[in-house]
């Protein structure tokens, strides 16, 4: 298996986390490892890193790719909302660094068989491992109309969303991505610069993995595993998933949240992050040209304080 190209912000990543030896870290969405190779190449010699991911095939590509570094690479097939009890299982209490990288992988979405891309003809899964309760299949043909509508609208953000829904129940059973996407492409046309499934596509693998509930639930998670100084990197290429870091972030960086207006602070709220880009990183242009998947690539950084 050869290894695939350097993950999107590669250098971004490792100038906030900044590896050190006997550093410890957390790799929350391992993919290809690209990532976990800089941060153990960085914390050389001692530095250990837990990788961990729920698809099969990134286990299988990153475990070959992470070999030369030994005992120092805890490779785990398992989602990212279990590194706590993955990390305690090493006997690391707290880390000095996690990095989460949200969304589907350009190995994912290059593999027909994952059904992840409305380019490429393939089964109607977007599964990210096989635990997953439901395929996209699975929600195309058996969701109410009004569900479907919903999650087309709320997830990705798709204006004509009744109108999709409405024609794939009238053409139900549907069991590949050409069928979804050639439908979506005839009930609503091509009227922009992007394809008409995307939103679409997009939708219904947030609503397969349950994207969201996971984004807020690992935030808490992985702050309370940093260390004092501990840095977490999220990267997002969603603007809802963007939306729910940026806002947990600038929640936890703010010492009262009581209303404006309050004279008095009677929550007791205090800050236990610090935010070190209130503005995310994105992408140089040299980058976006290499690596089109980039473009909307938003990383944000923060710092443990308590």
């Amino acid at each position: 298996m050869p290894a695939p190209h350097l993950p999107v912000l590669y250098k971004e990543i490792i100038h906030v986390l900044q590896p050190k030896p006997g550093g410890l870290y957390i790799d929350g969405t391992l993919g290809a490892g690209g990532h976990s190779v800089g941060i153990l190449e960085e914390s050389a010699p001692d530095g250990q890193l837990l990788g961990l991911d729920l698809d099969p095939q990134a286990i299988a590509i990153a475990s070959q790719r992470l070999t030369p570094f030994g005992g120092r690479a805890h490779i785990v097939r398992n989602s990212y909302l279990e590194m706590k009890t993955e990390a305690q299982k090493l006997g690391w209490l707290s880390v000095d660094g996690i990095l989460l990288d949200f969304g589907v992988s350009s190995m994912q979405l290059d593999n027909a068989e994952r059904g992840f891309s409305f380019l490429l003809d393939g089964p109607l899964d977007m599964r990210f491992g096989p635990r997953a309760a439901h395929s996209a299949a699975d929600i195309l043909n058996t969701w109410a109309e009004a569900d479907l509508a919903d999650i087309f609208f709320r997830y990705g953000e798709e204006r004509l969303s009744r109108r999709i829904a409405r024609a794939i129940i009238a053409n139900r059973p549907l069991s590949t991505t050409r069928q979804l996407a050639d439908l979506i492409l005839h009930t609503i046309g091509k009227k922009e610069r992007i394809h008409p499934a995307t939103r679409t596509f997009q939708a219904l693998r947030i609503a397969v993995n349950e994207e969201l509930s996971a984004v807020e639930s690992v935030l808490p998670l992985a702050c309370g595993l940093l260390k004092t100084g501990g840095r977490l990197a999220v990267i997002s290429f969603h603007s809802l998933e963007d939306r729910l870091v940026k806002e947990y972030f600038r929640r936890e960086s703010t010492d009262c949240l009581c209303p404006p207006r309050q004279p008095i602070c009677t929550c007791g709220h205090k800050a236990s992050l610090k935010e070190l880009n209130r503005k995310p990183i994105e992408a140089t242009e040299a980058e976006t040209e290499e690596n089109s998947r980039a473009r909307s690539a938003k990383l944000r950084v923060v710092e443990k304080l308590l």
